[in-house]
């Protein structure tokens, strides 16, 4: 990749690792409108494993950033799995359950509108889980930055994520923790290193619709006055803003034609953890992840399939101070 894409401030190069405690396989059907009640054509479609950690994986695969894979995974269906994490270099680390890991479907539209229709899941049993904290806890040792993604599947309760972020973070390392709803709220208790709500997700933790910026921005203090390092707040086609203590940016995007936001949300969490375990500049950090975010939205499916068209897309992207203080 060229050196203005990407720069690195250490080495050797730590592992990333992600966390997928609800995976998927991931059905993608692309329509031109979808019909309820009949027989819908899909133009396209392919069948591919998934889950935002495994997202966040693959997008820093495509940045050459060494990565450890690890969550809950069901033995009936692994296959896909691995020969994904075989092919792409990527550390598996994940816990194997009995059972199938579920398949979930997306119905992307000629309009960019995505249905998603997302299966339950594992059921997690405590030795399960038990295991699964062992393992993150070993990682620990090889590796400074973990991100902790998606949804919690059946058997876990809404305090999971807050248990590993205080597991982790009382060994040192930093969390960046991109999940909603209860999970997320139970979280804000051990204080992750960066959040990355959307407004619709920054609303719920308010309990009611924050449709300003002044009102977002009243949240936001609220959360790094909690002991959260950084809030990223992504808006979607606006950009998004990054807030923190000392410094707070907004980011927009260049125009790109939108097929799927399918892995947006994702591609952005891998830039920021890429920037921050590389210790880049903040300024340059939020321009990959807007750029990534970008890539994800121009094409069907998760990863960067291009590093030229990455470089211009960062180039593209504005990214200006805030007038914003704790």
């Amino acid at each position: 990749m060229p050196e203005q894409v990407v720069s690195s401030a250490s080495d050797p190069l730590l592992p990333i690792v992600t966390l997928t405690l609800n995976p998927a396989l991931d059905l993608t059907l692309q329509l031109d409108q979808l019909q309820i009640g009949e027989v819908n054509i899909a133009s396209q479609g392919h069948l591919r494993p998934a889950g935002k950690g495994i997202n966040v994986a693959t997008v820093l695969r495509g940045l050459d950033q060494p990565v450890c894979v690890s969550g809950i995974l069901g033995m009936d269906n692994r296959q896909a799995f691995d020969l994904l994490f075989d092919d792409l270099q990527m550390d598996n680390r994940f816990t194997y359950a009995s059972g199938a890991t579920r398949i979930n479907v997306k119905l992307t539209e000629s309009s960019s509108r995505v249905t998603d229709i997302n299966s339950p899941g594992l059921e997690v049993t405590d030795s399960v889980w038990t295991s699964l904290r062992a393992q993150l806890a070993s990682l620990a040792d090889i590796a400074d930055l973990f991100v902790l993604s998606g949804s919690l599947p059946q058997g876990l309760p809404s305090e999971a994520y807050a248990e590993l972020t205080a597991l982790l973070q009382k060994q040192g390392h930093h969390v960046v923790l991109d999940t909603s709803a209860a999970a997320l709220r139970a979280a804000l208790a051990a204080s992750p290193y960066l959040i990355k709500p959307n407004v619709s997700e920054l609303s719920q933790l308010a309990g009611r619709p924050l449709e300003t910026t002044a009102d977002q921005e009243k949240e936001i203090r609220k959360l790094l006055a909690s002991g959260i390092e950084h809030v990223v707040l992504s808006d979607g086609a606006c950009g998004a803003r990054w807030y923190n203590r000392h410094q707070s940016l907004q980011a927009m995007p260049p125009k790109v034609e939108t097929v799927s936001t399918v892995g947006a949300g994702d591609s952005m969490v891998a830039g920021l953890a890429y920037g921050l375990s590389r210790r880049m500049d903040q300024v340059e950090t939020f321009r990959l992840a807007t750029a990534l975010s970008a890539m994800a939205v121009s094409q069907i499916g998760v990863g960067v399939t291009s590093r030229n068209a990455l470089l211009q897309l960062q180039q593209q992207v504005t990214v200006k101070p805030l007038p914003f203080s704790c």
